[in-house]
């Protein structure tokens, strides 16, 4: 690949030569002088000064200039010139006319001045000193060039000072054992003293494990923020080369400059890039990455006891990192970060609609628990994308209306109202999700339903949202079983209303078949099989096949024991079916209240919320003594006093981590 020229040395040279020139010409300005078109006949020095004197008796004034070496005449016959070689003209040409008879004033002479030696100096001289500037500027170049290669083992690191980090430990939220753990790192880099006088050693390094976006790198900043100490960020990539060795000379660049400031934090983040157990990829055990993981074992094994120097490292998979690693004299202590639970993430979710206008009817504890299984970086795109819908539609503040909604947005992504649906198909989807909606108001170990819609958003047709009593850690047989059953609700409902299945059950087959398949293989709760596991599916077969038979046999009969409870459910109310189908035909969106009222067949059903999603146009602000209340606002607060009205209902479902089935 041939290197780039250098923009700046080109452009340079151009401008120091057009410089140059413009120079000389204005020291010679001879050189530019416009010949005349006839040029001067050369002639002989005599023949000159007749010509000027036969012109003198005719009474004509010729005008004689006298060049440094030449001599030229305008006369009557034409220009004449002759070379001079150093006579004395002006002598020789009076004595010519004072021998005429005539005056020397007859002849007008006149002088073309020569240049300075100064000035011809430095014409002589101004392409030299053109030839060593460019030198030079090459040379700086090749200097920079010469000096990046040197620094190719330096660190990467950024670094942030004391007083630049504004994030503190109130700012993070849903990890209370965390930020205790985290809390003795501060006090140690504000009072190592105190920890010292006892003989205490704070942990060298801190190891935070977590899935993303559950604020490792959140909480390692916040801890910066605190102790108010440098801090060094740089990902764990950044140490890899293609050149063995620049990996190792980053990791001491880098521990060498935390040195000479300590007390200072080195945060690494996502450090299996380089941790990842020795020997066990591909290549040679000599590697770039293995040597450059040997010198940060290196490094933080042969801290002084008295360095107040400690490393942070964030990792979503401690499973593979070197056991050298992990063992106590480097990181001592692991953090883990799990997604908050509902207490957790009511407080994430105040954390970042602190500095947010909220209407009065926003409860944040109602959100929280319909967003189970969100990480901290779900529940901040929630609030940034509720202020995102709250804009968009020129409202003053965020209501629960916009929350909601951008929750099925994180899930499930925007709203495609613009899809095109025939009536069948519409009629599948609404008999489809009411299966799902009925068999689980049905069944006594079902979530309740929060939400049933056959609007698309991303490859879902339509979905049912539900919503959990609690936070589930723990999961029974029957749950499983129940669980199975509303699976399978649309599936069933779709034969039973229209004599076959279509394509939209296939996300809800898989789910099914993988809950089936683990209650038999992993948590054995199969009676005809036993309380055996038989380990991971993805691993290598630790089973006959026999075995492998009769767990087919086991997964097939508990699928098919789950769709005969739905069939016989959706028999039993396929009025209930048909009237809520029809009602999501004409809506295509019910709330719980409203899915509860068309379900015991109640008259009076509430009336749907005031769309919030469609964009207004951007309207030219008028100023007026008084605006008239828009009709738009006026349905919106209504729809936001109905929201206000509503009883506490219950939480979300935490059941095939996302709390949806969807028809696709």
């Amino acid at each position: 690949m041939r290197p780039k020229p250098n923009r700046k040395l080109v452009l340079f040279t151009i401008v120091a030569g057009i410089a140059a020139v413009l120079v000389g010409l204005a020291l010679r300005p001879n050189l530019v002088s416009i010949r005349p078109t006839n040029q001067p006949k050369m002639v002989m020095l005599s023949d000159v000064y007749q010509a000027v004197v036969d012109d003198a008796r005719a009474g004509y004034r010729d005008t004689v200039t006298i060049e440094p070496e030449r001599v030229v005449a305008a006369t009557t016959t034409g220009t004449k010139a002759a070379w001079s070689g150093g006579t004395d003209v002006v002598g020789q040409l009076r004595s010519s006319l004072k021998d005429a008879g005539l005056s020397p004033a007859e002849a007008a002479i006149q002088f073309q001045q020569p240049p300075s030696t100064a000035s011809r100096l430095l014409w002589y001289l101004l392409p030299i000193l053109l030839l060593i500037g460019v030198l030079l500027l090459v040379m700086r170049q090749t200097g920079a060039i010469t000096g990046r290669a040197f620094s190719f083992g330096k660190s990467r690191a950024r670094r942030f000072a004391a007083a630049a980090s504004t994030v503190t430990l109130d700012d993070v939220a849903g990890v209370e054992e965390a930020k205790q753990e985290m809390a003795e790192v501060v006090e140690f880099l504000k009072c190592p003293e105190r920890f010292a006088a006892l003989g205490a050693r704070i942990p060298r390094g801190v190891l935070l494990v977590g899935p993303p976006g559950t604020g490792k790198t959140l909480l390692s900043r916040a801890i910066a923020g605190e102790a108010g100490v440098p801090f060094f960020n740089i990902s764990a990539s950044e140490f890899v080369e293609m050149f063995v060795g620049v990996g190792a000379a980053r990791v001491r660049d880098l521990f060498t400059e935390a040195k000479r400031n300590a007390p200072c934090i080195i945060f690494i983040d996502e450090i299996d890039a380089v941790g990842r157990r020795r020997g066990s990829g591909p290549g040679t055990t000599h590697d770039e990455r293995e040597q450059t993981l040997n010198q940060i074992l290196v490094e933080m094994d042969g801290f002084d006891t008295n360095t107040n120097v400690i490393v942070i490292a964030a990792t979503n998979r401690v499973d593979v990192l070197d056991p050298a690693l992990l063992r106590p004299g480097r990181f001592d202590r692991q953090v883990v970060l799990d997604p908050p639970d509902v207490r957790g993430r009511e407080a994430i979710l105040g954390v970042h609609a602190k500095d947010k206008p909220l209407h009065e009817t926003v409860d944040l504890a109602t959100l929280a628990k319909q967003t189970p299984g969100f990480s901290g970086a779900d529940l901040s795109n929630v609030v940034n994308e509720a202020a995102i819908l709250a804009a968009r539609n020129h409202a003053p503040v965020i209501s629960m209306l916009e929350l909601e909604e951008a929750v099925d947005r994180v899930v499930g992504g925007p709203a495609r109202k613009s899809r095109v649906m025939s009536a069948r198909e519409k009629a599948i989807t609404a008999h489809h999700e009411a299966g799902h909606a009925i068999v689980a108001r049905c069944l006594p170990n079902a979530d309740p339903v929060h939400k049933v819609s056959i609007v698309s958003r991303g490859r879902m047709g339509g979905y049912t949202r539900f919503l959990p009593d609690e936070d589930r850690n723990y999961w029974s047989r029957s749950q499983f079983v129940d669980n199975l059953a509303v699976l399978l609700g649309g599936m069933t409902a779709e034969e039973l209303i229209f004599g076959e299945s279509t394509t939209g059950p296939s996300n809800d087959l898989e789910r099914a078949s993988q809950i089936a398949r683990s209650m038999v293989t992993e948590y054995g709760m199969s009676s005809n099989v036993g309380p055996v596991t038989f380990g991971s599916s993805e691993g290598a077969s630790r089973f006959s096949e026999h075995s492998a038979e009769a767990i087919d046999r086991e997964v097939q009969r508990l699928i098919g024991q789950a769709q005969k409870v739905a069939r016989d459910l959706l028999l039993t109310n396929r009025d209930r079916l048909t009237r809520i189908a029809d009602r999501l035909i004409e809506d295509e969106t019910l709330t719980a209240e409203q899915f509860e009222a068309v379900f015991n067949g109640s008259p009076d059903v509430p009336a749907a919320p005031a769309p919030v999603l469609e964009p207004v146009a951007p309207q030219v602000p008028v100023i007026e003594a008084a605006l008239p209340k828009r009709p738009r606002f006026a349905r919106r607060e209504a729809a936001l006093r109905r929201v206000a009205a509503r009883a506490p209902r219950l939480p979300r479902l935490r059941a095939a981590d996302d709390g949806l089935s969807a028809a696709e």
